[in-house]
């Protein structure tokens, strides 16, 4: 077997419900405030459901042109901007690599741009489809913001974008952790963006039942509460830098966490719901720690998937007892989807990112919202407040659409 590289984080960046930098959400976070509201970006007085974890205040100018604004989705800005910040914090510079081929890029989305698919499919339809916008297409299609962060820092290695509902940047952190682990690449940017707060997105969620109709900001998303109704849409990204530890100690860079393990799986049982014994998110949990070379008592944190849906939380509460026995009464295990909405692909991202500073701070951050216990859901939740805890390993759930199971393994940086 081949010599594996210890793969570390030396930059993140993100933009999200509750900021738009990692030091300005991942301070809200710690304080439990909360980042959903009205919906400002379309009239939603007609539907039924009128909150988002809206991005707010987000000034794209130091970072994309106006021109260049003009033929990106909202999606492709935000992660543009967190890569932005991931690198300036990682201090990396391409240009200067020996070999610009073993950095590469995996940044995911659930469903790309959607704002733009609406607007132009509005404009064929008032003028016909041959009038629709030239950059249609190079706006919409998933694997554009990839494109973009290539073209704009010089990655030039592997570049994809992994598509896996709510578990996408997951995948793309897990599958970046890799290359590097396993000697295919020395530097990986990896994370995810959504920005699905659009009358069709919103709509289509909303016939599903899976959004909550709750008119009230403080009890929209509260996930494992008993009286949880369904999610909040978010919106946002996160990126991360990975590197191997000799590559970044060779050019003397800060490292801020560790990346130590990744563990898929797939339930194979419904299009949306999860397995109803939960076996699925357990495997991909056991998975994650055998991959970690750790045990489940090693394991002090999660940040979980806890989409404030009754069927989840129910069922990840499950998966969390499967994988963890009698382990499960000793960990901490919040949802910081209380705080943002769920951002579908970028969700992982973000809540990568806040796991990293959990390790890195020792602060468990709280789900907020919380007032009903339901005993299917009778884990430590962290309610209404974070806390300081002594963190060495932390775990991120990531559960999608489709059976769709990732979860990353964090641990606190030890030289």
């Amino acid at each position: 077997m081949n010599h594996q590289n210890r793969v570390v984080i030396t930059g993140m960046g993100t933009v999200n419900p509750l900021g738009n930098s990692v030091n300005e959400s991942w301070e809200a976070a710690k304080a439990g405030q909360n980042g959903i509201a009205e919906i400002t970006q379309f009239d939603a007085s007609e539907q039924k459901v009128h909150l988002a974890g809206e991005v707010k205040n987000l000034d794209i100018s130091a970072v994309i042109s106006r021109k260049d604004a003009r033929h990106m989705d909202r999606f492709t800005q935000f992660a543009l901007v967190a890569s932005d910040e991931a690198m300036k914090q990682s201090g990396l510079d391409l240009s200067k690599e020996a070999d610009p081929y073993r950095c590469g890029v995996i940044m995911s989305s659930g469903i790309g741009g959607i704002s733009t698919i609406e607007d132009n499919q509005s404009r064929g339809m008032k003028r016909g489809f041959d009038r629709v916008s030239p950059f249609f297409i190079p706006s919409a299609i998933p694997n554009m913001a990839a494109g973009r962060i290539a073209i704009a820092y010089g990655f030039k290695g592997y570049s994809t974008c992994i598509v896996t509902a709510c578990a996408s940047s997951n995948n793309a952190i897990g599958d970046a952790f890799r290359q590097i682990r396993d000697g295919y690449a020395d530097v990986m940017l990896a994370g995810g963006a959504e920005a699905c707060v659009t009358p069709l997105c919103i709509g289509g969620f909303t016939v599903m039942q899976a959004l909550s109709t709750n008119p009230d900001p403080e009890h929209a998303s509260c996930p494992f509460d008993a009286e949880r109704s369904g999610f909040v849409m978010g919106e946002g990204a996160g990126a991360l830098i990975l590197e191997s530890l000799e590559h970044a100690q060779n050019r003397g860079a800060e490292i801020l966490g560790e990346i130590v393990g990744y563990g898929t799986s797939t339930d194979a049982y419904h299009i949306t719901a999860p397995a109803p014994d939960g076996a699925g998110a357990a495997a991909a949990m056991k998975n994650a720690v055998s991959d970690a070379g750790i045990s489940p008592e090693d394991v002090d944190y999660i940040n979980a998937h806890g989409t404030s849906t009754p069927l989840n939380d129910k069922i990840e509460t499950l998966a969390i007892r499967a994988a963890f026995g009698a382990h499960a009464e000793d960990m901490a295990v919040s949802s910081t989807k209380s705080m943002t909405g769920h951002l579908l692909g970028g969700t992982g991202a973000v809540e990568a990112i806040f796991t990293a500073m959990s390790l890195k701070d020792q602060f468990v951050p709280p789900t907020i919202h919380f007032e009903h216990e339901d005993p299917d859901c009778d884990l430590d939740i962290v309610p209404n407040a974070g806390r300081k805890a002594v963190l060495r390993y932390a775990l991120s759930n990531g559960l999608g659409f489709g059976g769709h199971n990732a979860v990353v393994i964090l641990k606190k940086w030890e030289a």
